[in-house]
């Protein structure tokens, strides 16, 4: 006979706090892209040229495509962007989930865009400058807000 596991309270509420915490914590990023949504791309479209990971005819036109993701992202249900991620997930423990995101249009994406020659570098690579800026967004510091 098959046993029934039931989890506590006190488990309970604990998992249900963890849950919270991640569901603000996606709600505050993507707030923050929105509210930043141009000078953020820019930034990222900057770093990612400036580091060597992507290489481009035309710096504006990468930065128009970042937007466009970003816009995407903002307006994306919890289940498009789980799907999109889904491949990146194991990238790193506890990853961000807009740079997570941005990551995975950078490389499946991006690269086919008629003015980019090439992305170089690995995925790691192209989520932790992602991740920088993202950062830098998000305590308000390096010219956001």
């Amino acid at each position: 006979m098959a046993k029934m596991f039931y989890t506590g309270n006190r488990e309970s509420k604990l998992l249900s706090k963890i849950e919270s915490s991640k569901e603000r914590e996606r709600i505050k990023t993507i707030s923050a892209i929105r509210d930043n949504i141009d000078s953020f791309s820019n930034k990222v479209s900057m770093k990612l040229i400036e580091a060597g990971l992507v290489e481009t005819v035309s710096k504006s036109s990468v930065e128009n495509q970042i937007v466009r993701c970003l816009d995407k992202l903002c307006r994306a249900e919890d289940f498009d962007i789980d799907y999109t991620v889904a491949p990146f997930r194991s990238l790193i423990p506890n990853p961000n989930i807009a740079s997570l995101y941005l990551t995975a249009f950078v490389v499946e994406t991006l690269i086919n865009h008629k003015d980019v020659i090439d992305i170089y570098g690995s995925d790691d690579d192209i989520y932790f400058c992602i991740q920088k800026e993202l950062n830098a967004l998000l305590e308000g510091g390096s010219g956001y807000r």
